[in-house]
């Protein structure tokens, strides 16, 4: 696959050949607008909410899971450009303030840098506050799990 901004992108098998992922980031980008419309596509992801996997978005991926309906009753974020698509579904709590935002089981994050901040903290919660702090000096980014003030 070739991202949008010309990153080609080789995976070793498809999603759905290996075991259950426990966690899958669905990216942004300009393919949203036809992924939030495909069933097929929209029923995987709540199957793998369904079993389980714990699921986040960067940017405007978020719409996708809104349409699938993974967002109904959550708060949830996404890139300032789409915040009122976001808002068009009506049982999506929109978040405008935050970078992320941790509904549980489903992670959503702002544009491209709010994104990395989202990945900071799941590497925080799944392997500890010090681990992420590793990752972000490795890095060379300045992050705090204290910069994401709730609304």
């Amino acid at each position: 696959m070739r991202c949008s901004l010309g990153l080609a992108v080789t995976p070793d098998g498809a999603v759905d050949d290996g075991p259950r992922p426990d966690l899958l980031i669905h990216p942004g980008g300009s393919g949203i607008d036809h992924l939030r419309n495909d069933q097929t596509h929209l029923a995987r992801m709540r199957s793998f909410a369904d079993a389980g996997t714990l699921l986040a978005s960067v940017c405007n991926g978020a719409l996708v899971l809104a349409a699938a309906g993974l967002l109904a009753g959550l708060p949830a974020t996404s890139h300032w450009s789409v915040l009122d698509d976001l808002a068009s579904f009506p049982d999506v709590e929109v978040r405008t303030k935050q970078r992320w935002v941790d509904a549980g089981h489903i992670v959503t994050s702002a544009g491209i840098s709010a994104g990395i901040d989202m990945a900071l903290h799941l590497v925080a919660r799944v392997e500890g506050a010090e681990r992420a702090r590793e990752v972000a000096h490795v890095l060379e980014y300045a992050w705090a799990d204290d910069t994401n003030p709730p609304e």
